[in-house]
Parts: structure tokens; sequence; C-alpha cells
């Protein structure tokens, strides 16, 4: 399929750009935008085809913005495309559940009134979010898209990397970017391992439509076999993110859509009235991924190519973005230094920013999961316990909400709401 990305590169004699992006997917973009936007030429390659990010139809896919990620996209031009669409996150609840039973009362109650700087966060659908993407990566002229195109070829040398896709065609870059998700091509050829393990937990989402309103609460149930995550939509809607045990989640996508939601309903409860389902139904099996290293000869992962975690703190796409912000700024002021943006020297900035960051939610959403993914009595009477001295003390309950919206450690510029 002919798009102006297409267009502009088979106008190009030279195929060449500041930096490489391989994957088109969100953190791509993103990337793309941020650097253009400070004077850098870029080129995005995309195995998809274009006509797959513009679908007018909701599908059930729905991603959960930290307060610092929609600052980004904000800053990137993203954000005011896509802002009629989004749903506040204003509180978020948080309880033991069984199934069977629904949840119970809620342990942890975080309202965003108390961090005084909007909501901590918004859902937004896929299909808003990724023709917001498209729509200002063809605004803006120094960025090139390439559709459904596969590298099959990366090659380094001193001053430069060379892409071959599958066409034949050659693409020149200063640097290259892998944003192509936990398989990740890009650091595959770069012979960069990963190191993790699978949780045996596969998630099950969708979304549904229920008769009385969620008044923006986003709900995190604890069950033994995974958490079951509630996530306000606009409207009586809700996003589900729902984690089982693999042979289960299996034989539950396999049920018709009537039974797929008898299956729910004894899990999630009635406090929603009834419910039913909105958009197609996907499945994610679960586990720990993590890049043994984030950068190499010209080269930096970003997003899931360098990290992929369990979805039990909603932090998959925000970690993604941080890496955006923090590359596009390291990026940003080498150029403006006068140094060469694909040296170790650069990159290892990078890498030191992210590397210390993403370790520490990987081993905190890792140990979330193992205490909270089981029916032991004694770690339920525990963890119950410390949930309720969180909720009993406003200091750390505000930092823990903090946390929760993305404004806490070294945050790169773009996720402070500031220009590079």
């Amino acid at each position: 399929m002919d798009n102006p990305g297409n267009r502009r590169i088979l106008q190009s004699m030279k195929n060449t750009s500041d930096i490489l992006i391989v994957g088109g997917g969100l953190n791509g973009p993103a990337l793309a935008l941020a650097l253009a936007q400070t004077g850098h030429g870029v080129t995005v390659v995309d195995a998809l085809p274009r006509g797959d990010f513009e679908e007018d139809a909701f599908d059930g896919r729905s991603y959960a913005l930290a307060l610092a990620s929609q600052r980004l996209l904000d800053q990137i031009g993203v954000w005011s495309r896509v802002a009629d669409h989004a749903q506040p996150m204003l509180e978020i609840k948080a309880s033991d559940g069984h199934a069977g039973e629904g949840a119970a009362p809620f342990f942890l109650h975080f309202d965003h009134r108390e961090i005084e700087e909007g909501p901590m966060g918004y859902m937004i659908e896929d299909r808003f979010l990724r023709r917001a993407f498209l729509q200002a990566m063809d605004e803006e002229p120094r960025i090139t898209l390439i559709n459904q195109r596969r590298v099959i070829a990366q090659a380094v040398d001193q001053t430069g990397v060379t892409l071959t896709l599958e066409n034949g065609d050659e693409l020149r870059g200063r640097m290259l970017v892998g944003c192509d998700g936990r398989k990740s091509g890009t650091a595959a050829r770069a012979s960069i391992k990963r190191s993790g393990w699978d949780y045996g937990q596969t998630a099950l989402v969708c979304a549904i439509a229920h008769e009385k309103p969620h008044h923006g609460i986003a709900h995190q149930f604890f069950m033994a076999a995974g958490p079951l995550a509630i996530l306000p939509l606009p409207g009586n809607r809700s996003s589900i993110v729902w984690s089982e045990k693999s042979d289960m989640a299996a034989a539950i996508q396999g049920l018709n859509d009537s039974d797929y939601i008898a299956a729910l309903k004894p899990r999630f409860g009635d406090f929603l009235g009834e419910i039913s389902l909105t958009g197609k139904r996907f499945t994610y099996p679960l586990s720990l991924t993590i890049a043994n290293s984030f950068i190499g000869a010209r080269l930096a992962l970003v997003g899931d190519a360098a990290h992929g975690m369990h979805p039990i703190a909603g932090q998959g796409l925000n970690a993604g973005l941080r890496d955006v912000g923090a590359l596009a700024e390291v990026l940003t002021e080498a150029t403006r230094r006068g140094e060469d943006i694909g040296s170790v020297l650069v990159l290892e900035r990078y890498q030191q920013w992210r590397r210390f960051d993403t370790a520490t939610l990987a081993a905190t959403t890792d140990m979330v999961n193992k205490l909270f993914s089981n029916d032991n009595p004694l770690l339920r009477l525990g963890r119950d316990i410390g949930m309720g001295v969180v909720a009993g003390l406003p200091g750390l309950r505000r930092r823990f909400m903090r946390e929760a919206a993305g404004l806490t450690g070294d945050m790169p510029r773009l996720l402070q709401g500031k220009a590079i």
C-alpha cells in the first residue's frame, strides 16, 4: 500500500537519515517525533501494512498511560489529537479476590486529588493512538515512514549503519534504534542475548460494556491465578487484563463469547451491573525478558526490545516511553555538543540512565506477581496487612501514587512536560 513515507523514500537518491528506527508500533513513532522536533532526520521501518493502523472500529485494545507519559505525548504533538477520546483515571482500588466471589472490600485506595497534579493517568484506545501517530509523522517532513518492509540485514562500520530491506533497498543512518518488540530482530542481528523466564500465565485481554458507570475508577483484583485489572474507558465500558494460568487461559479463550463472559462474571462480580463483550478478544503469554545490554555498536534498544515485564503494574508502554524520553534527550544533547550520536560514549549515557530504573521496575513487578498470584492464607494475611499500612500512612500512599503516575525518579524532560 502506497503512503507518503514510501513515496518520499522512493524519491530520495541517498536513502540516508541521521537515525534509523526499526518498528512502527508506538515507541518507534514516539521516538521519531521527539527526534524530528529537535532537528534530526529519521526513517522508521515497519513490517506491518499501514492499513493495520487505520481501522476505525474498536477492536478491544487499549493502553493505560501514566500522567508522565501523557505529558510526553503532549510535547511531541500527539496528545491534542487523542485527548477527546481519553478517559482519565481518577482513582485506583486494589483488593483480594476469589473466583466465584468477585473482589473483597478494597485494601488500597488511591485518589488523584492527593497528588494535586491531575489524573494519575488516562486510558486510550489503540485505534485512536496509532492513527494519531501516523498523522503526526505524515505532517513531519524530517520523518520518512516505510511500511510493509522487513529488515533482513544490518551492518555497522565506523561512520554508520546500513539496513537491507527484503526488497533489496538499503538505508543508511548514523545509528540504529530497535523498537521491534520482545523478539527484536534488531537485537538478535546484533547478537544481544536476553535473560528472563516464563510466568506460566497468559493475559486474556478484551473490553466490556457494563450497566453502571465506572466513575473513572481502575480496579485491580488479586486472584490466586493472577491479577484481574478493570480499567475505565469512555462511556460505560472498561478494558480487561485478566491473568490466568496458561492452560486455563487457553481453555477460556477457546470458549464462545457468551461462555467467555460466563467465566469472567464470577471473577468480576456485579459491582458494575450486567456485562457484555465489546470488540475482539486477545491473549498474550506473560514472561519477564530483558536484553543483556540496551546498546550495541551504533545501536540502542527501546521498549519491549529492551525489556518486557508482567502487566501487573501497567507499566509496559510507560516504561517504553521513558526510554523514548531518555534516548531523545541523550541524542539531542550529544548533537548540540557536536558529538557522534552513534558513539559508545553517547549511547552508554542512555543505558546508564535507563538500566537501573528498568531493573528496579522488573524486580518489583516480578515480586508483586509472585506475592499476589497465590492463595496461601499466610501470604494473603501478610500482604493485606502491608497494604493496610500503606493505605493508613498518607505520605507513603502519596509516594505510591506518584510512582503509579510516573512522577518519580530521574525523569526525562519530555515526561516532565518540558521541551528538550
